[in-house]
């Protein structure tokens, strides 16, 4: 009786673990990359930022607010990717409404596909695609 109680505890375990690396989906929880990023920046930020991320397009000539040189976000933060600050205004940033900036809040639901993130020394649950994002952001830093 203890052996076969046993068994059934190691396999609940092992099929736990198993369940834990798949989404409901199907998708394998495997961390984006920065070419998830980039491609998620081509898709949704290139328009305004430009292919470069540093803001010069005709598109941004149009806005009411220059879209700033993504580039250069370590370079204004004393050399350190500002990683808390970049995600929270690309997710949407509550002390920002969407009356008061120029680019759309990315968010809702994002926020069923989390994945933990390093941001000031914590892990962070953070929506898939802008993990890749912040990836790719750092990656282009000057």
């Amino acid at each position: 009786m203890h052996k076969i109680t046993l068994t059934r505890i190691a396999f609940g375990s092992a099929l736990s673990v198993l369940a834990s690396c798949t989404n409901l989906d199907g998708r394998d929880e495997v961390m984006p990359t920065q070419a998830d990023g980039a491609i998620f920046f081509a898709a949704n930020c290139s328009s305004c930022h430009g292919t470069d991320g540093r803001g010069k397009t005709v598109q941004a000539g149009r806005l009411a607010v220059a879209p700033p040189d993504l580039t250069a976000l370590s370079a204004d933060n004393k050399g350190a990717f500002p990683a808390a600050r970049a995600l929270s205004y690309i997710y949407g940033d509550p002390k920002n409404s969407h009356l008061a900036r120029v680019m759309p809040q990315f968010g809702g639901a994002m926020a069923e596909d989390l994945v933990p993130v390093e941001i000031e020394g914590v892990l962070t649950p953070t929506p898939r695609e802008l993990a890749g994002l912040l990836f790719y952001l750092e990656s282009i830093q000057q």
